[in-house]
């Protein structure tokens, strides 16, 4: 099959980012990066973008003041530009307005640090150690007008452990965050849903996947 054409949105540094264009890489991935676009112009992971080949440019919210529509008229008619097919949201730290998300529809992936319906927004990992949960992880998801509400298509989980902090958790779930995202985005370009459980071990942590089956990407380089 012919790759689809892939657009990410980030703000800061790209980890995730890293993810989905290592496992680009792959000859076997059925997904090939086309643009990323970041609305910081200091965002690190443009740089990162461009040392694997991958077109990148900023286009800063600031400039459009309060209308978050024109601001998200400029992405989109860079995407479309570009020839995407197919929108990853990896630290994206804007909320999209139903607009977007529209032209978008069935096209546009999210991350989310949380094992969703649990602790949509922010400050997740607070969130899970204060209501004492003894498992935490991460959602992938489409993305509707409601936020983080969107149809789940794969989602990982670790274990909470005694004395872990919110720092220390981020880490470990963003270890499983790193092997899931890739495999629902390909999973969701090759049009395949059925999840299944998958258990693996990422630089020490045990992560338990709910996903669709598939490749399990390689960690980003160093």
């Amino acid at each position: 099959m012919t790759p689809k054409r892939l657009g990410i949105l980030i703000s800061g540094r790209g980890s995730n980012m890293e993810t989905l264009l290592k496992a680009a890489q792959q000859p076997s991935c059925p997904y090939a990066p086309a643009l990323v676009i970041a609305n910081k112009p200091d965002a690190g992971g443009l740089d990162k973008a461009r040392s694997y080949g991958v077109a990148a440019e900023a286009i800063d919210h600031k400039l459009f003041g309060k209308d978050r529509e024109a601001f998200e008229r400029a992405m989109d008619g860079r995407l479309k530009a570009a020839g995407v097919e197919l929108v990853a949201l990896a630290g994206f730290m804007r909320v999209l307005t139903p607009w977007f998300v529209n032209e978008w529809a069935g096209r546009l992936i999210n991350i989310h640090p949380s094992l969703l319906p649990k602790y949509p927004g922010v400050d997740t990992h607070k969130r899970c150690l204060e209501a004492g949960d003894t498992v935490h992880g991460c959602t992938v998801h489409q993305v509707t007008a409601g936020v983080d509400e969107g149809p789940v298509i794969g989602q990982a989980e670790i274990d909470v452990v005694p004395g872990d902090t919110p720092d220390t958790l981020a880490a470990r779930v963003l270890k499983a965050e790193h092997v899931l995202f890739p495999r629902c985005l390909a999973a969701v370009a090759r049009k395949a849903g059925t999840r299944v459980r998958e258990d693996l071990v990422v630089d020490g942590v045990t992560v338990r996947l709910y996903a669709p089956a598939g490749q399990t990407a390689v960690n980003p380089r160093q």
